[in-house]
């Protein structure tokens, strides 16, 4: 039998190859710990579940369950969207707030919810500064403004002019009265010196049916939900009302180039109840900050026509505290009463 006599480590002497070896070794155990730690150090104790105050197949549903796949691995227990439909979001809002505080629950909101029910509602059920703490703005929105093409216009400025011309016909359609379409569109009346009357629909598809077959001239709605008729050629977008012009839509100009002074987004975020824990708030916050800044949530986000939001929580905070300057004078403005 062939012997052989180990180094003991006092003489044990690796050439700077080996060195060299170990070194990589070493990080290569690091970089494969460290994902690992990562979910150890974000793991909560039991399942999330994300309220979500709309039903199952829209666009605010379509992101809790993005980022709530995302979640489920980084945290380490089931991810569950709870879907509450109802009151436009305010019943969600009402169970979220009722949650106990060693229940782990997130609601994801849009400014209906958040902004508007709160000025126009004389009790929802909840305030939405008080029983609530902003965890994460994920993505953002704009609103589209879109004609009929039975009217004979084709830029925002001929379509303004039309409106003044012709102030009984210039009604704007919106998906729902107290909607964010709705204010805009009378956002869009101010800034352009129109009185426009705001007509309320039950819901996007019988406005794009109106719309399409020329019941109504003019609409206000988000993009996702207009830009797939304007592609096809049944209606018209005239203006989108970001900051700058939406990558899913690259050839129609924002408010701004088409010669109004005017942009405006929705967005949706993730609240938690004022009832959990600050430690817990803090840890969820970061865990959808790192999810929203993974290349394939950005892509799935994209692909579903939606623009990803990577937001630490004191952005969101800071950007909810603009948009409620933004939009308050507006609502409280129009008089609207539900």
């Amino acid at each position: 039998m062939i012997s052989r006599t180990l180094p003991t480590p006092s003489t044990f002497k690796p050439t700077r190859r080996g060195l060299a070896a170990l070194l990589a070794m070493a990080g290569l155990v690091a970089a494969i710990a460290a994902p690992t730690l990562a979910r150890a150090q974000a793991a909560l104790d039991s399942p999330l579940r994300i309220v979500v105050g709309y039903a199952p197949g829209g666009a605010t549903d379509r992101v809790a369950r993005i980022v709530g796949d995302k979640l489920a691995a980084q945290l380490g227990v089931p991810v569950i969207v709870d879907n509450k439909p109802g009151a436009g979001g305010r019943l969600a809002a009402q169970q979220a707030k009722a949650t106990p505080a060693n229940q782990n629950v997130l609601m994801l909101a849009n400014p209906a919810v958040m902004v508007v029910a709160p000025l126009v509602f004389k009790d929802n059920g909840y305030d939405a500064e008080r029983d609530f703490v902003p965890v994460s703005h994920v993505n953002a929105y704009d609103f589209a403004l879109a004609v009929s093409p039975t009217l004979p216009v084709r830029e925002l400025n001929h379509l303004l002019a039309w409106m003044r011309a012709n102030p009984q016909q210039a009604n704007v359609g919106v998906p729902a009265t107290g909607s964010l379409p709705h204010f805009f569109g009378l956002m869009v009346g101010e800034k352009a010196k129109v009185q426009t009357q705001v007509v309320g629909y039950r819901g996007s598809a019988p406005l794009l049916n109106d719309l399409i077959g020329g019941q109504v001239p003019i609409a206000v709605d988000t993009e996702d939900v207009v830009l797939p008729q304007h592609t096809a050629g049944k209606l018209r977008i005239l203006a989108l009302s970001g900051e700058k012009r939406s990558p899913f839509a690259p050839s129609i100009p924002t408010f701004k180039e088409a010669g109004l002074d005017l942009a405006a987004t929705g967005w949706n975020t993730f609240f938690a109840p004022a009832s959990m824990p600050k430690d817990k708030v803090e840890r969820l916050a970061a865990t959808i900050h790192a999810v929203m800044q993974d290349p394939d949530t950005q892509r799935k986000f994209k692909d579903a026509g939606m623009t990803p939001v990577v937001s630490t929580q004191a952005q969101t905070v800071a950007m909810l505290k603009a948009y409620k300057a933004q939009w308050a004078p507006v609502v409280q403005k129009s008089g609207y009463q539900p």
